[in-house]
């Protein structure tokens, strides 16, 4: 299998600006010690090496820098204090602080990678940079970079755009609002159409820390509990042993799936795209695994829910940092794998959001025990998701157009985990993307084609 050649490692600075320290909410605090989120975005872009390093290189450099300014704490670092009984950790930008950018060509057959039948998830990781090392160049404290950049041109195929953040640094909205600005500054050749059409909903990132309420000092709940272990650098988790593969629910599915839950639970609300498409693809996940489980064992469904606009008082759009909450469903396995799992599914799903997530009373209630429950969840049979439509990413035009596909590498971890984004080829569509051994995804395959049929 053809690697990815190295052409060029840099940094890139934001220009001279003040320096910047944020601390971090008890949203951040407990993804101190998560892996590093790792996307890919693949633009179907034919040019040259040639055209690559001389016009391209050097305006994705020029535009990140001009982005930073508006992110600085993306150019910054995590300090973790090392004297850990008087402080807690926090983002800080210096001047001199930058952000690692590699540049890279590859020979890999381009239209294979962005192919949606089963591929080799281990083959992946030559787009997407290393995060750098924790460093220990201050008396008091480690620190630790909070996102890496790669872009690797596939000559006269096409472009790959590779991130990877810490997750403490951001969620998905923020680290999606960072690639869409860093877009529109290369698109347009400067920052006054990113500031004016203020991105969608959402305007120039906000860092104040002071929106995000934490009364019951969770916070320090979280950090007592988070100091405790070690702090250490990721790594790739290579060998995966598993392939990735990309699954469609068309519009016309979509609905289908709907009218399906509608027949039987006629009485149900807030059966979305999101609630129909997830149940499908939990059951069929349920269904695919070759083991033995007891009836009575509970399979868990888990999903991220950005609790911006759904806390009281609302957190701005624009907040960047880490925001949300879980939405959890569970269910008996023999009901989950039977002829109405589905429609079961769907309801539990449902029933988690009408009741918990989008009750603003409900939605952060126990949070305090958050890091408990995520423990005890990482001991069960769950299936998580990763990403939303509503962060549209694909969206981020460089000036090369759509993007053609989006690969989420973090769903590669020990737990299994599917993505989910708006489809790039089917309208109002929507792409799932899973990582499994290659026998269960030929299960899997299976079972998703059959019923939908």
């Amino acid at each position: 299998m053809a690697m990815a050649t190295l052409l060029e490692t840099c940094r890139v600075l934001p220009p001279p600006t003040a320096e910047l320290t944020v601390p971090l909410t008890f949203f951040d605090i407990r993804w101190i010690h998560f892996h590093p989120i790792r996307r890919l975005l693949f633009y179907d872009y034919p040019c040259s090496k040639e055209h690559f390093l001389d016009t391209l290189v050097p305006k994705l450099k020029q535009s990140l820098s001009l982005t930073l300014k508006h992110y600085l704490p993306l150019a910054g670092n995590l300090l973790y204090p090392l004297n850990i009984d008087d402080e807690k950790p926090v983002f800080r930008y210096v001047a001199g602080d930058s952000v690692s950018l590699t540049i890279a060509e590859s020979s890999n057959g381009f239209d294979e990678l962005v192919g949606n039948h089963a591929r080799d998830a281990d083959q992946f990781y030559d787009f997407v940079p290393e995060m750098p090392p924790v460093k220990l160049d201050e008396p008091n404290y480690k620190i630790v970079p909070v996102i890496a950049l790669q872009v690797t041109l596939f000559p006269d195929s096409g472009i790959c755009i590779g991130f990877a953040n810490h997750h403490s640094i951001g969620d998905a909205s923020s680290i999606v609002g960072f690639i869409r600005a860093w877009a529109s500054i290369t698109q347009h050749g400067g920052d006054d159409e990113f500031i004016l059409t203020k991105q969608g909903d959402s305007s120039l990132p906000i860092f104040d820390r002071s929106v995000i309420k934490d009364p019951n000092g969770i916070d320090s709940i979280y950090w007592k509990v988070i100091r405790e272990t070690p702090l250490k650098s990721s790594s790739f988790p290579l060998p995966t042993n598993r392939v990735r593969a990309t699954f469609i629910l068309h519009r016309a599915d979509i609905k289908k799936l709907k009218d399906l839950v509608w027949a039987k639970k006629p009485g149900l609300v807030h059966v979305s795209s999101f609630v129909v498409t997830t149940s499908y693809v939990w059951t069929c996940f349920a269904k695919s695994g070759e083991e033995l489980v007891a009836d009575d064992v509970l399979e868990f469904f888990g999903f991220a829910v950005d609790t911006r606009a759904r806390v009281d008082p609302p957190v701005p759009a624009n907040y960047f940092g880490n925001c949300f909450g879980y939405g959890i469903a569970k269910i008996e396995h023999i009901k989950l794998v039977g002829e109405e799992g589905f429609v079961i599914a769907a309801e539990a799903i449902a029933e988690d959001i009408k009741n918990r997530v989008n009750n603003k009373d409900q939605v952060l209630k126990g949070a305090e025990n958050w890091l408990s429950e995520f423990e005890k969840l990482s001991q069960v049979r769950i299936l998580g998701v990763s990403g939303s439509p509503k962060f549209d990413l694909c969206s981020a035009d460089f000036g090369w157009g759509r993007a053609k596909k989006l690969e989420v590498l973090s769903i590669d971890g020990e737990n299994y985990s599917m993505s989910l984004c708006k489809s790039a080829d089917s309208e109002g569509g929507l792409e799932i993307g899973l990582s499994l051994p290659k026998e269960r995804m030929e299960a899997f395959a299976a079972i998703f084609a059959d019923g939908l049929r």
